[in-house]
Parts: C-alpha cells; structure tokens; sequence
C-alpha cells in the first residue's frame, strides 16, 4: 500500500518546517533509514530519513516549501504499485495530482480564483485581485507578524499557493509600510527635521527563523523560569599543567572546555539533585548524563547534546564536541542531537570574556556560564601570590534547584577543577 509522507516534527518545538533539498529522486528505490530530504526548521537544518521502505512515487513538497508539521510532503510506493496507487495516495491526502516537486511547470491559479496580480506592493498596480488568497496558515501568521498583505503577493507554490519563498522576496520596505500604514522613513530623513540631530542612517534587518526562535524561547526562559545565580572563582593553573601533560602524549588536543565538560559531569554525579529537569507537575532526575554545548552559528546559537558524558574520556569528549560544533555550523545536525539533555554548558571566555550569566533552555534546571582563564593576584597561605583563575557562573531554576543544592554542585565543581586528575578518572 502506498504511503503517505507527512512534514515530520523534526525537531521537539517545531509547528512548521520547510524542505531545503531532496535527497532522492521520483523512481528512486529507498531502505528504512536512507536520506530523504534535509528539512529546515527555525533553528537548524536536520536531515530526515526514510521510515518505510518502499519506491518513490511522488515528491509533493518542492524545495523552499513552508509547511505545518503533519502536510503531505511525498509519496512512497509499495512493490509492484504503480501509478494508480499515487493517484489513489494523493486524493486520501487531499493533494491535487498535479503537483509535484519535480515538475518544471509553473503551477497555474485554480479556474475558479482569480489569478495572482504580478505586483509585489499593494495598490500600485490596477490588477491587484479581490480573490480570495491561498496560503498556508503558518504563511499567513509570518505575513501578520511582518505587517504584509498577502493579496500582493504572487503565489509560486502548487496552485498559486503563496509559500515562504516568496514572503523572503517580498522586500523588506513593503513590510515596514504595510505595518505602519506609512512609506518608510529613514533615520537621515527624519533626523533632518529635528533641531540639533545627527543625520544618521540605519538598516533594518528582517529576523530569521532561528532568530524568532531565540527570541521567543528566552523570553519565554527569562519571564516564566525563576533564575537565580551562584558564581565561584576557580583556580585553573593545575589543570592547565595537566592539560599541557595531556596534550603532550594524546594524539588529538584537548580544551580547557573538554576538562571543563567532564568537570561538569562528575559534579552532576556528585549531586545527583541537580542532575534534573522540570516537568510540570514532577521533577524528572537522570541516572547518566547528557550535556548541552552552546555552540555559535551563523546568525544565532545552536545547543547540540553531548550523550553519557560521564562514561566519555576527555579526548573522547573533545573529538565529539568537535565534531558536533562543526556540523552545526555547517547546517547538517540530526534531529535527535537537538534534543534532551539535563544541563548546559556556554563558554564564552574563548572569547575573552572574564564573567557573565546565561539564560536557561527550559525544561532544563542548569546552564553554567565559563569565563576566561587570566592570570590575577591571588592569597595563597596568607601571602600575595599570582594565579590564573577562571570564573564560572550557574543559572539555576529554582522550581528545580535549591539555593543549598546550587551551592553543594558548586563546591563539587570547583573541587573537579581545582583537584583536575580527579577529572581523568
């Protein structure tokens, strides 16, 4: 029997996903597991693979397509089905026999709706249609949320649909007048009139998915989650000595991070309280752990998991988190190493920073903030001395994470670090 391939929820959060590129081809045979398209979300591209075996019939979606989780993207042929089965597939899907991804055709406005005016802005040509418009409704909320008017927009989806595409085409100016019922006005412009100002000229820069992501998931953390901090400040020089030791006799360098990683992980096992999330209406405690690594990308964060950290080498934690951060910043995560985790780790002393406080990713309980290594005065048995400390932060929920249990990993942490051979066992 032929199936029917539905946008999946690549990722936890996702409402909405868009295919970037098929992988297979229409007569294509495919296995349980082979690639069958990279699907991007707002907050990374996964690649998805097939979970029936089978050849295929039909691909629906076509790159740059904006769909709601649960859309008919493909179909998948059982043996021995033929074109039949495809017909019989898409009218139980309720998709028009016509489309198709792999069609060059540009898809034609149904006989009963008016087509599509060419026109990108409203009002400025006479043809402008008083049809009713097609579109998904994760299109037209996007439209609502940049202030457009999709009745002046052309549609390139199946059927004149209007699809994400063409909102990203649409120009940003056109945005800013429809929202505000005004042409746009530049800072120059404006400053001009106004006695005194500076003639200064600004660009807007229209949000990614993966920045309305961000905004909206730690505002949310920051308004809803009750944080509060614990810092320490850590002495550093005897894990540098040990790292050097290391890195002397391991074929691959480790980091500071790796040790610092691992630090986190034998803490968490120290104090098995903290190694816990939120749930609503139950504390779930973990037995291993599973790590979160902020990882900077190309216009936003991503956090990849670093699984069963505590049964890892240090050498082994640095090969994988090496590896992970170079596929986040490549786009090609998978969904499942989006997914979980206990507990965040974002460094930001790579980068010279000496202290600052994260923001949680609920229903994480814990993120620790890692500044800069630096060398500063120090007492050491009562004289002035120097050493090289690194100061660390913990953001903690505190639905999750009481004030003693904060304090209690805290200590467990500092001694990890500061006693580092601890580290390697």
């Amino acid at each position: 029997m032929a199936t029917v391939i539905r946008m999946p929820a690549v990722l936890a959060s996702a409402t909405e996903a868009a295919i970037q590129a098929w992988s297979v081809a229409e007569g294509q045979v495919v296995e349980v597991g082979d690639p069958l398209a990279d699907i991007e979300t707002e907050k990374a591209v996964v690649e998805y693979a097939a979970e029936v075996a089978g050849t295929v019939g039909k691909l629906i979606a076509r790159p740059g397509d904006n769909l709601a989780v649960g859309e008919p993207i493909a179909i998948v042929l059982s043996a021995g089905e033929g074109a039949d089965a495809i017909a019989s597939a898409l009218a139980a899907a309720g998709v028009a026999e016509a489309t198709s991804a792999s069609s060059s055709q540009e898809p034609a406005a149904p006989a009963s709706e008016t087509p599509p005016t060419k026109s990108l802005v409203a009002g400025s040509s006479s043809e402008a249609p008083s049809a009713r418009v097609f579109a998904s409704p994760i299109v037209r909320r996007l439209a609502r949320e940049g202030g457009l008017d999709l009745g002046a927009l052309v549609g390139t989806g199946p059927g004149g649909r209007i699809v994400r595409r063409d909102l990203d085409a649409a120009p940003h100016a056109v945005d800013r007048s429809l929202a505000t019922g005004t042409a746009p006005v530049s800072a120059v412009s404006a400053g001009a009139s106004a006695p005194g100002s500076s003639a200064v000229g600004f660009t807007d820069l229209p949000l990614t998915g993966m920045r309305r992501a961000i905004a909206r998931r730690l505002t949310e953390s920051k308004t809803t989650v009750p944080h509060f901090y614990v810092t320490a400040h850590v002495r550093v020089d005897r894990l540098l000595a040990l790292r050097a030791e290391v890195n002397a006799a391991a074929e691959r360098k480790v980091s500071v991070n790796d040790f610092v990683i691992k630090a986190v992980a034998g803490a968490l096992q120290d104090v098995p309280a903290a190694n816990s999330i939120w749930g609503g209406d139950h504390i779930r405690r973990f037995d291993g752990v599973d790590l979160a690594i902020a990882v900077a990308v190309d216009g936003g964060l991503l956090t990849p998991v670093l699984r069963s950290v505590q049964t890892m080498t240090v050498t082994q934690v640095g090969a994988q988190v090496a590896e992970l951060a170079d596929r986040a910043r490549a786009g090609k995560l998978r969904q499942d190493e989006l997914e979980g985790g206990s507990f965040s780790i974002s460094n930001l002393g790579m980068y010279g920073v000496d202290e600052f406080s994260a923001i949680l990713n609920p229903p994480q309980a814990g993120i620790l903030a890692v500044g800069a290594a630096k060398q500063q005065p120090v007492i050491v048995d009562g004289a002035l001395a120097v050493g090289t400390v690194m100061t660390v932060t913990l953001s903690a929920d505190h639905r999750v994470i009481d004030g003693a249990v904060a304090a209690e990993w805290m200590a467990a942490f500092v001694r990890r670090i500061e006693n580092p051979v601890s580290v390697l066992l």
